[in-house]
């Protein structure tokens, strides 16, 4: 297992840790961006998830068998995103944000440690099952990443907190070229056939780039504003991304990380 990969998701967590340790019951109680969720919704669906990678990891029959019953009343509710508001995933959010912050934090903090520690512990090649398809421990350690700076960002816009992008972002647009296809096939169109050149400048001015040089379908601006888009936590418009040809304009309005339907996205900030 990549040592690097697992030090970064641990730094992720302990980066939203610091935006809600201090925080009263008021703070836990602000909205955020996303429709319904307070901030204390925010860190019990990542405690949510992170109980049910521990599951994937350690007994993936349970899992299976979890699974079925969970989502059996909402076969569409798989995403690992707000979704439908009778969700499992909103379900778990919710019974999560009715505890005590303290035990809260004090369970996201345990759980967010097993996982990456049972995630490193995968063999190489062993694929866990997952709400959508079997992943390995690499791209499971990924989303995890992914999802803990989405989240975080939903609870610093809550919070009116600023906080600086890192090299991190690099494993959140990774995994927002690898689901292209996804994004087309959840809004029921076939992937694209063109591929799509991806130029992103990082947050310390590297170049970042995937796919073939001379694609005529091109996607180009900051990483940070990528990572935005494909975690659908800012509008298209409100970004500074520059789409060339049709797939690329075309894949702009569907981009998205997370597992599931598509999501609700986010209104233009920009008048």
């Amino acid at each position: 297992m990549d040592d690097g990969l697992v030090a970064d998701l641990q730094a992720e967590g302990a980066e939203l840790d610091a935006l809600v340790a201090g925080l009263g019951s008021d703070g836990w109680a602000l909205a955020t961006p996303a429709i319904g969720w307070t901030v204390a919704h925010q860190i019990a669906h990542l405690a949510w998830t992170d109980r049910w990678t521990l599951l994937a990891a350690h007994d993936p029959d349970a899992f299976a068998h979890a699974l079925a019953e969970a989502f059996t009343a909402d076969p569409d509710a798989t995403g690992s995103d707000a979704a439908s508001p009778v969700s499992p995933v909103d379900r778990g959010a919710a019974e999560g944000a009715g505890e005590d912050p303290a035990a809260l934090l004090a369970r996201w903090r345990a759980g967010r440690a097993e996982v990456a520690a049972a995630l490193a512990a995968v063999p190489a090649g062993v694929r866990l099952p997952w709400f959508g398809p079997p992943m390995k421990a690499r791209s499971m350690l990924t989303a995890r990443l992914m999802e803990t700076w989405a989240h975080g960002q939903d609870v610093a816009d809550a919070l009116g907190a600023v906080r600086v992008p890192t090299a991190r972002l690099r494993h959140v647009a990774h995994l927002g070229v690898r689901t292209v296809g996804f994004a087309f096939a959840a809004h029921g169109r076939p992937a694209p056939d063109d591929p799509i050149r991806f130029e992103l400048i990082s947050p310390e001015g590297e170049f970042w780039h995937w796919g073939p040089a001379d694609a005529t379908d091109r996607v180009s601006g900051p990483a940070l504003d990528f990572c935005l888009l494909v975690t659908q936590r800012r509008h298209p418009d409100d970004l500074a991304l520059t789409a060339t040809g049709p797939t690329a304009r075309a894949w702009l309005p569907l981009a998205q990380t997370f597992a599931g339907p598509p999501g609700p996205g986010r209104a233009p900030l920009k008048g």
